[in-house]
């Protein structure tokens, strides 16, 4: 049995649907970070970077309670109904937003925003839509869109804020999901059938497993930290580059884009020596160790336009290696069994950090300044850091999945020993319920062939 090595035209048109849905879903989102700050004291109450904080972090906590209870809920009424019904909701959000006459009404629309908790709902669809064995592509297309879109986020911001101001962004938000409803009705395919897929959504069954490994645990610790900092991050920036550094709000854009394009051409060969070379521990300890780096000069530049440049470009660097490099942690450490899970708790840790981080930092710079909230960032680094150097250096493998027919448990346990004996194998998981084998496998040299016969039935 050969496999074809791209998506058909079915796969493509879902992934390209459902990585449009998460885009338009975060552009509007990530729009508003930087220039929310510059913004809200024009709001009553919004003066205090505490409550500044909330407004951006508050989508952070009920999109984090939310998101695993809406992909299971998925499972049960149907993945279109949950992502409609979410879009819908974060609509809502935005125009709440939108109107808001103080900063508490804002604060009220980013929670409703972040009740639109449709990720691992959007996951589970698109896992229903592709083969085991090109889930991974599709995936991929997800996540750079987002990443794209963050990037995008950034330069578009303060150019939309002097067309139309933030309740205008926060106005198209709102129609930009809505738009995404139409992307979900007139584009995205439906599903042949909808099933459980251990690889995209979490199981509550092997929670438990996947919160007692400490490989894990730290790579969750680090996407929280890393999130946390981020938003704790445009509490302050777009206020040092207009009061400190002097820069005009609808200049702000040409310093992103700057550091942005310039982090790109130093991202791209730490990511290509780290997954091509296998040394993906130590370029992901040196970004750790950039971003602390790059937080802890923060503290010192409030007031130079030149040095916050320089340090948000080392930010940017560092924050992009960590972003690419994380989910790829994920799947080499998790449990072939459990990515799903692994990943569920994951997205979770990173929901949570937004909050956390947009609320503690906005805090600490109310009643102590910025360099208060740098020097917290800074600790979250430090701290990762340290996690980071007693990392488990990851196997050099890759994930592969294929769907195994008419399969069940006697069966899977013969055909997991059969597949564990092959040459190149490092971990097996088969499961009779969701019909498919998931292998952990060496990078080059491991017989694809003879585990397409075994999978077969052949001999």
């Amino acid at each position: 049995m050969e496999i074809p090595d791209k998506l058909t035209s079915a796969e493509k048109r879902a992934s390209i649907g459902l990585a449009s849905i998460f885009g338009l879903r975060m552009l509007g989102m990530f729009l508003i970070l930087p220039v929310f700050a510059l913004y809200a004291p024009t709001l009553p109450g919004g003066g205090d970077h505490f409550l500044v904080g909330m407004a951006l972090g508050a989508y952070g906590l009920t999109q984090g309670l939310l998101q695993l209870p809406f992909g299971m809920l998925s499972d049960r009424i149907g993945r279109k109904k949950v992502i409609v019904f979410g879009l819908v909701v974060f609509a809502l959000g935005s125009f709440v937003a939108a109107f808001a006459t103080n900063i508490y009404w804002v604060i009220f629309g980013r929670v409703i925003q972040g009740a639109g908790a449709i990720s691992a709902a959007v996951t589970a669809l698109l896992a229903d839509l592709t083969r085991e064995e090109h889930r991974t592509k599709a995936m991929a297309m997800i996540g750079m869109t987002i990443g794209l879109t963050f990037a995008l986020s950034l330069v578009f911001g303060p150019l939309l804020n002097h067309a139309i101001g933030v309740p205008g962004i926060f106005a198209l938000t709102g129609v930009l999901a809505l738009l995404a409803i139409w992307v979900m009705k007139s584009y995205v395919p439906e599903p042949a059938r909808t099933h459980f897929h251990g690889d995209a959504e979490a199981n509550p069954a092997r929670l438990k497993d996947v919160l007692k490994d400490p490989q894990l645990l730290r790579l969750d610790y680090g996407i929280f930290a890393l999130h946390a900092a981020q938003m704790a991050m445009f509490v302050a920036v777009p206020v040092m580059l207009a009061k400190g550094a002097g820069l005009t709000p609808d200049h702000h854009w040409w310093v992103y884009l700057s550091v942005l394009l310039l982090s790109f051409v130093f991202m791209l060969p730490a990511i290509i020596i780290g997954e091509k070379r296998d040394k993906l521990k130590p370029v992901f300890v040196g970004a750790v160790a950039l971003m602390l780096v790059a937080q802890l000069s923060l503290m010192g530049v409030q007031s130079s336009l030149w040095g916050l440049g320089a340090a948000l470009l080392a930010y940017f660097v560092a924050f992009n290696v960590l972003e690419a490099s994380l989910p790829s942690l994920i799947s080499r450490l998790a449990p072939a069994s459990a990515k799903g899970t692994a990943m569920g708790v994951y997205n979770t840790a990173q929901s949570l950090g937004l909050f956390v981080g947009g609320a503690l930092g906005g805090w600490l710079a109310q009643r102590y300044g910025f360099g208060a909230l740098f020097a917290f960032c800074g600790a979250l680094m430090a701290v990762w850091l340290l996690m980071a150097l007693g990392m488990r250096p990851p196997p050099a493998v890759r994930t592969r999945m294929y769907r195994v027919e008419g399969l069940n448990e006697a069966r899977a346990a013969t055909l997991r020993s059969e597949l564990a004996a092959l040459a190149g194998v490092s971990e097996v998981a088969v499961m009779a319920d969701e019909g498919m084998a998931v292998l952990k496998v060496a990078k080059s040299g491991w017989d694809e062939a003879a585990a397409m016969q075994l999978i077969k039935g052949e001999t």
